[in-house]
């Protein structure tokens, strides 16, 4: 037999490459299943320099993990994509991925075409998306409704973090959310800052409406603490610049030296003087106002000392992000000169401090009215409670941006898997021929959710999980698990949500990729000559 593949390459043919494939959807489930849910385990990941990171977010498991195997690492790559999009939902879809392709084992080992399963799994998926869009719940002017906000930013970080944290974190998330939210502008979450110091406990982290920069003054005489300031943001080089043109100075005396000295020194110093004069005019006895520049390029030691000098808080090479976040917390605006600086360039704030910890200082902007950015400051003990705490943050963030945009709510508890499960049973009677078996799977398999939630709880899964679903028959109202119980509950009541654009992604995303991967009939890996022939 003439073969056209390196003789090197190995090569697995159909029903081989089949297993491997569920092998690999079902082994990255198995991983992932005990994280799912408020009841979720724990995993810890260690680095080769013995860095420890213990989570149960799905996202930093999967793109922090080793995956040597190509399918299970594609299924990885889709998941951290729906992350991505949506910052959520990647536990979920793994699962969801890894029980389409365990259900359809055992009718494929029956002689079942994969082509005709992947036509069901079509029509199930199009019809799930559809009872999707009226299973949702409207959540118009979203903003405004600062209790529903809330709820789903506690469910999302119920699944990351434990309730006692999580709760206080979900008004952290929202408070955050709703302070940056302009009228008719898209939202950037960018203008969030998440800011870590090595202090306290993490109960203590806190939202605070203006900026903390992570670095403080760079003069050992300036203020420490300013009430009532003035705020110039500017990106101004204030520092000596030798000239961009390769020139030579010849001198005859040290006079003309210092002269040549003085000179070179002068253009810097009339900047920091004009700056000076602007703070001596805006600042009077009588409005007993402060001032702070904020500068994005460098200040050099003299400007410094002559700032000092004059009672001014300087703070050099400012993040540019903190340039864009600053004038929308402060007020004013950002400037590119010191030529005719007016007052209205200037933001305003109640208190300016500054805090040092250990080696490091801080500096802290408070007071600003109608802040359209503020600072999530997490504090904690160690450094992976920290890393848990900014992963959560980042979630809940998401969870709530996701309701603002989308103005609709699912209800969450696995409430929309079982109801979706049920409304396919009936559409299976609907269709013709084997592809009615794909329709089947793709139903049982939406139950991965709830079962999973049940599990993790500690309960009969069997027998709950039947009570839950008949409960749904009955009443035709959204049903979801308690995972404290086990039994049937009203999610709606219970303030358990989940995003409309989580769930519509999971189900886009997950069942095309089981598709391709039960149609492979043939992987082959390259041989190490496979270029050289």
């Amino acid at each position: 037999m003439v073969t056209v593949v390196n003789s090197k390459a190995d090569v697995l043919k159909a029903s081989q490459a089949l297993a491997v494939n569920l092998n690999a959807a079902k082994g990255l489930q198995e991983v992932m299943r005990t994280n799912l849910g408020p009841r979720g385990t724990l995993k810890m990941l260690v680095g080769g320099a013995g860095q420890i990171k213990i989570t149960k977010d799905g996202v930093v498991l999967l793109s922090e993990m080793q995956i040597q195997h190509p399918t299970a690492s594609m299924i990885a790559r889709a998941a951290t994509a729906q992350d991505e999009m949506t910052g959520d939902g990647t536990t979920s879809s793994v699962m969801f991925i890894g029980e389409l392709m365990k259900l359809a084992e055992q009718c494929l080992a029956e002689g079942l075409h994969p082509r005709l399963i992947a036509e069901g799994f079509d029509l199930a998926r199009e019809d799930a998306i559809k009872f999707l869009d009226e299973f949702k719940v409207p959540v118009p002017n979203a903003l405004n409704d600062r209790e529903k906000l809330v709820c789903v930013a506690r469910t999302s970080l119920r699944t990351k973090i434990a309730p006692s944290l999580a709760d206080p974190m979900a008004e952290v998330a929202v408070d955050a959310v709703r302070c940056i939210k302009r009228v008719d502008q898209p939202l950037d979450l960018n203008m969030v800052e998440v800011l870590h110091m090595k202090n306290k406990l993490t109960t203590d982290t806190r939202l605070i409406k203006g900026l903390v920069l992570d670095h403080g003054a760079r003069h050992p005489d300036m203020p420490k603490r300013l009430e009532n300031c003035y705020i110039l943001t500017c990106n101004v080089s204030l520092e000596y610049e030798k000239s961009e043109v390769n020139a030579g100075f010849f001198y005859s005396s040290a006079e003309q030296r210092d002269r040549l000295a003085e000179s070179e020194r002068r253009f810097t110093d009339e900047k920091v003087k004009k700056i000076i004069e602007f703070k001596n005019k805006v600042c009077t006895e009588e409005n007993k106002k402060s001032f702070v520049l904020i500068n994005q390029k460098g200040i050099d030691p003299p400007s410094l000392e002559m700032l000092a000098r004059a009672g001014i808080i300087a703070l050099r090479r400012a993040k540019r992000r903190n340039m864009e976040r600053l004038p929308l917390a402060v007020g004013g605006s950002a400037v590119n000169s010191v030529e005719e600086l007016v007052e209205e360039d200037l933001g305003h704030a109640d208190l300016v401090y500054e805090q040092a910890l250990e080696d490091d200082k801080f500096t802290f902007i408070e007071g600003v009215k109608n802040p359209f950015s503020c600072t999530v400051m997490i504090q904690g003990s160690t450094e992976h409670s920290i890393a848990q705490m900014k992963d959560a943050i980042k979630d809940g963030l998401r969870a709530v941006q996701n309701t603002i945009e989308d103005e609709a709510l699912v209800p969450g508890a696995g409430a929309f898997e079982v109801a979706a499960h049920v409304r396919l049973e009936e559409f299976k009677k609907t269709v013709e021929g084997k592809a009615r078996l794909g329709v089947e799977l793709f139903g049982k398999a939406l139950l991965t959710v709830p079962k999973t939630l049940l599990e993790n709880s500690g309960v009969d899964m069997q027998e709950k999980l039947i009570k839950v679903v008949a409960e749904h028959e009955s009443k035709g109202t959204p049903v979801g698990v308690s995972v404290a119980t086990g039994d049937p509950i009203d999610p709606t009541i219970e303030g358990i949500w989940d995003n409309y654009i989580v769930k519509k992604q999971m189900l886009g995303l997950a069942p095309v990729l089981a598709q391709q991967l039960l149609l492979v009939d043939e992987v082959i890996r390259a041989g190490k000559s496979a270029q050289g022939g």
